[in-house]
């Protein structure tokens, strides 16, 4: 969805592309939003009746920019799943409906504050019908949510542009509001000022002037959900460029203030490299067939419609964040507002990636930063428990940041190859693709893509909140090895405990080795062949893991070669041997009789690490035996007393 403008603020940070002009706007907004929150829990939602789907609508628009006003009528072909003489859609009751035409005559219908238009058809419909009408309607707008419908002016001139996500579509136009339904195209049709140009979704296949009025016809030809459908008016200046996707030169057309034409020209190729980058790595651009576009507006960041993405400034984390909505948002679309983090997470990591790929030096730090903001915290999930809260749905540090950080961790836990493939594999999905998904669908592909069960993984980072601090205290052996005792505290105890794998960075001057673990349980124990003698671990150095105030302590080892203990002596169930700095790389053990004779012989791996073997006795009589152990070279032997 939208980049709400406290996060290009935090961008600022994160990505170092921010500035102040874009702060300063922000900050204002920010208090604007919260104002208009409380308006947002009544003007929820849909109240849609789900006894019909939209395949089609046709939109037929008349705007001034200059007047906050709306004058339109929609037809939507609709197909009835029962029986039925009523459908019912979504609609403010601030706006007026004139009439509704079906079949070539007028028909009742009912119009109340709850926001349902209910059509009321002469003749009961049969399900699996196939049928149309349009509504006549005009009024003024309410405004909701992140504006919904907005009259404004940029440079002293006005301005008009649109923005439904999550519950606004319904604040300007008759439609199905709730994330149930897409219609399979849309024919949008705007007539204007011709002073004015405007900019909508799909493609402009035509636009004719008849005396002071300018009409613009608009095609789009994917399905597209209720809130991603939007328009702006104003004096754009129009630009044209494109990128090669694979055997397509895809279109990429801007709509810009003339005060900002300079900022677009020179900044529009870092979109087009996104374009190909993203392309490479998540599957085709979705709308491949049509086009691409920015359209700027005077909210405070930027919104994701449909092949026409409205935003404020060719800020680059921005456009990189917006573009990357179009396959994740706009394909694929979050099938509740509880899964958002589909939506916002992915496209706030696809901009990591972006810069990632364009400046992998600073990766660490953005990381870095990311982290910091997320775990600033102690409490939260990506999941939303609360969609009737605007700002829960879209909150920064946990739909965005930590939803992002999510995508990060599931890169970490399949690796780069089983990853991509089962992002891939999720955006062709016949079950979502163009439709809409739920964690449970991400999920389910990741891991048959991958084989790994991730049931954990997500109960824990989607579900549960908070995340670890990890504690690792380790030592060097005589054969540098490296023993590594792992625990774990949690900030929030909804997790008792973060199962994932940890890289530790062992470093002493320019020698430097990099070792995963598989932290599956608290207090567990490693040893890793490191190959020099270390001073130094790092804790997740690249910040695959969230996680805050790791620590690592060194602990001092044994210095003695082959240092061997036997216990307990007297036994009389097992024997344990440990070894600290074997010097072979195996250890023979044989348990002789009093007399000589041999009762027990065994060979043990001991490639250099610290060894703990256990023998059990339980089988052997008892009384008085000889242990022996031998390497390349005899070791020990010790009288133990069986009993």
């Amino acid at each position: 969805m939208k980049y709400l403008i406290f996060l290009l603020l935090l961008s600022g940070k994160l990505f170092a592309q921010s500035n102040d002009t874009l702060c300063k706007s922000n900050l204002t907004i920010v208090a604007n939003e919260k104002k208009e929150s409380s308006k947002i829990e009544i003007f929820q939602k849909t109240n849609a009746s789900p006894n019909f789907e939209v395949s089609y609508y046709r939109c037929v628009w008349n705007v001034d920019p200059a007047v906050r006003f709306i004058n339109g009528n929609i037809t939507s072909h609709f197909i009835v799943n029962s029986a039925t003489n009523n459908i019912v859609f979504d609609l403010s009751f601030q706006l007026v409906v004139d009439s509704v035409l079906y079949r070539g005559a007028r028909i009742g219908f009912s119009h109340f504050p709850t926001t349902a238009l209910q059509i009321n058809f002469p003749t009961t419909i049969i399900a699996g019908q196939k049928d149309s009408l349009t509504i006549f309607y005009k009024g003024v707008p309410e405004n909701s949510g992140f504006g919904s419908f907005v009259q404004a002016t940029h440079a002293g001139i006005p301005v008009l542009w649109t923005l439904s996500e999550p519950y606004g579509a319904k604040n300007w136009w008759p439609c199905r509001n709730g994330l149930d339904d897409k219609a399979d195209s849309i024919d949008i049709i705007i007539s204007c000022p011709v002073a004015y140009k405007t900019s909508s979704n799909g493609m402009l296949v035509n636009e004719n002037i008849n005396g002071d009025i300018r009409t613009s016809f608009y095609r789009h030809r994917y399905p597209i959900a209720t809130y991603l459908v939007a328009f702006a008016v104003t004096n754009y200046n129009v630009l044209n460029h494109s990128v090669q996707l694979g055997a397509i030169n895809l279109p990429m057309t801007t709509y810009c203030y003339p005060e900002s034409e300079n900022s677009f020209l020179q900044n529009t190729n870092k979109v087009l490299q996104a374009l190909q980058l993203f392309h490479q790595y998540f599957g085709a651009y979705p709308f491949i067939n049509e086009r691409y576009g920015h359209t700027q507006f005077s909210w405070g960041g930027g919104m994701e419609h449909q092949t026409n993405s409205f935003i404020v400034s060719t800020d680059e984390n921005l456009m990189a964040h917006e573009l990357a909505h179009q396959w994740f948002g706009d394909k694929v679309t979050c099938g509740s507002w509880q899964d958002i983090w589909l939506n916002e997470g992915f496209a706030t990591y696809l901009s990591y990636f972006y810069f990632e790929k364009k400046d992998a030096a600073g990766h660490s730090t953005r990381l870095k930063n990311l982290g910091n903001n997320i775990t600033s915290q102690p409490r939260g999930s990506v999941w939303v428990n609360d969609t009737n809260n605007v700002n829960r749905i879209f909150d920064g540090r946990l739909s965005y940041f930590k939803g992002a950080y999510l995508v990060h961790m599931l890169r970490w836990v399949l690796g780069d190859t089983l990853f991509f493939k089962g992002i891939q594999q999720y955006m062709k999905d016949a079950k979502i693709t163009y439709g809409f998904a739920r964690t449970d669908d991400l999920k389910r592909n990741l891991e048959e893509v991958s084989g790994k069960n991730l049931t954990t993984f997500f109960n824990n980072w989607y579900k549960g909140e908070g995340h670890p601090t990890y504690k690792v205290a380790w030592s060097n052996n005589k054969n540098n090895w490296a023993k590594i005792f792992i625990s774990q505290t949690t900030s929030h105890p909804s997790v008792s405990f973060f199962e994932m794998p940890l890289a530790l960075k062992f470093k002493k001057g320019a020698q430097e080795k990099t070792v995963v673990v598989n932290n599956t349980n608290n207090n567990q124990l490693f040893w890793e062949d490191i190959g020099f003698e270390a001073d130094t671990v790092l804790v997740d150095p690249e910040f695959w893991v969230l996680s805050k105030n790791n620590s690592s302590i060194k602990e001092v080892g044994s210095t003695v070669l082959d240092e061997i203990k036997i216990y307990p002596n007297p036994a009389s169930t097992n024997i344990t041997i440990s070894i600290k700095n074997p010097t072979a790389k195996k250890l023979a053990v044989n348990l002789l009789m009093e007399n000589g004779q041999l009762v027990y012989k065994k060979d043990f791996a001991t490639p250099g690490r610290d060894e703990n073997f256990t023998i059990a006795t339980s089988q052997f009589s008892r009384g008085a035996y000889l242990l022996r152990l031998e390497g390349e070279k005899f070791l020990t032997a010790k009288k133990i007393i069986l009993r």
